[in-house]
């Protein structure tokens, strides 16, 4: 018989926030390997997220979702808690109460960056002695921020920095196992709470789930090109922020000087960066077009702060002539949207820390124009790429067929359960 783990994830589909995707991507590769899911997640009336029913098509009919209600954020925003974690809080302890009461479950799971919910696992595992895991897909209480200008700092921060230092230990402490997507994560919650040294704990990036692309693939009419197609397009779709301006910066030195040189090729290619604030719709401030300017490639880059959804983006990556990834300056950033960018088969040029996972991970899928910043000759390497996009001289591009299937979904459900396994022992 299947173990039963209930799964904690404040958002779920349809709405389109990155960190339910570990749990969507994972939810049809349980029960194979030992485990019933169940999920409880917020009702969609108090998100304010972009949604995107396509996703509700990768979720197996087999899978009970829970539900519960939050605070009405059109008056909390004004207490200045407009966070669905803090909202929903009461609201999941009440609810989870009820099922924990009711029905045996072997774990808690959760798999979100809503953090202030995770603190409800130290009391369920008092109170019912159900063991949990926390899913660390970012840091939590982090002084990444502390020595950025204050433009640099995310909104709030003041009282979320202080908020997330006191919130993160009730439920770092009495954890019974930690994922993340960062081995530098898991190290230094270690090194900050020594009660957990010896807890177990695995690196799991996000899987590239195949599913999705026949998806986009099947949908790829829905929805208007965002893609001038008068033009050759090299597409990035994520956030943006000042920390990938030293990725982006060898891409628009060789834009720049290639429409000095040859402006007549040069002027054919647009750079598209979209989604990249985390603002509502309209009010996010653009953080890529800025260095554009200063190399003035006003012309040639366009920046979409406003987010488009999962699907949207699967098909802008589809239907662009090449993608591009930029990482971030901290190291431990490992860009888990690069597995969609690499189901699409599409030449894919990434740019990032030399610190960075990401590159051992693309070095393993034999990716072609995988660099780090500090690469030897990186202008001449960006320029050949961009050389071939424009005359239309697109790679076909062959993965190594072992990392496929290490990297996949199917495979990164296989080590949850395993972790799963392992805590409840």
């Amino acid at each position: 018989m299947n173990k039963r783990v209930l799964i904690i994830s404040p958002y779920f589909p349809p709405a389109n926030t990155p960190d339910m995707q570990r749990v969507r991507m994972s939810l049809p590769y349980f029960a194979a390997n030992g485990w019933d899911a169940e999920v409880v997640t917020v009702n969609g009336l108090y998100m304010d997220v972009v949604k995107d029913d396509l996703l509700l098509k990768s979720i197996p009919e087999s899978i009970k979702i829970h539900t519960v209600n939050a605070l009405d954020k059109s008056w909390t925003a004004k207490l200045g808690l407009g966070s669905i974690a803090l909202r929903s809080l009461w609201f999941y302890r009440k609810k989870v109460n009820q099922l924990l009461k009711t029905g045996k479950y072997d774990l808690v799971y959760f798999s979100t960056t809503q953090y202030p919910v995770c603190i409800l696992g130290a009391y369920w595992k008092k109170r019912f002695g159900v063991p949990y895991i926390i899913d660390m897909q970012d840091p939590w209480h982090s002084d990444y921020y502390e020595d950025k200008p204050k433009h640099q700092r995310p909104t709030k921060y003041w009282f979320s920095y202080r908020l997330n230092k006191y919130l993160e230990p009730l439920a770092i402490k009495k954890v019974g196992g930690l994922i993340s997507v960062s081995e530098k994560y898991i190290a230094d919650l270690k090194d900050r709470y020594p009660a957990i040294k010896n807890i177990p704990a695995a690196i799991i990036t996000f899987g590239a789930f195949e599913p999705d692309i026949k998806i986009a693939r099947d949908n790829l009419n829905i929805l208007t090109s965002i893609l001038d197609t008068k033009f050759k397009s090299l597409v990035y779709v994520g956030r943006g922020g000042e920390d990938m301006h030293k990725a982006i910066t060898p891409l628009f030195e060789v834009m720049a000087k290639g429409l000095i040189d040859e402006p007549e090729m040069f002027s054919k290619l647009k750079v598209y960066f979209i989604g990249t604030s985390y603002a509502p719709g309209g009010r996010g401030t653009p953080t890529i077009l800025p260095l554009a300017k200063q190399y003035r490639l006003e012309q040639n880059v366009i920046e979409i702060t406003d987010r488009i959804s999962y699907y949207h983006t699967l098909i802008t990556l589809l239907q662009a002539d090449a993608l591009f990834v930029p990482g971030s300056d901290d190291p431990a950033y490992t860009a888990s949207k690069i597995y969609p960018y690499l189901l699409t088969g599409k030449p894919l040029l990434t740019i990032f820390n030399p610190l960075s996972p990401a590159i051992n991970t693309l070095n393993e899928y034999d990716s072609p124009f995988n660099y780090s910043y500090d690469t030897a000759d990186i202008s001449s390497k960006v320029f050949n790429f961009l050389k071939q996009i424009i005359a239309g001289n697109i790679p076909t591009i062959t993965y190594n067929a072992e990392a496929l299937k290490k990297h996949s979904a199917q495979n990164m459900t296989l080590q949850q359960c395993d972790l799963f396994n392992r805590v409840i022992k």
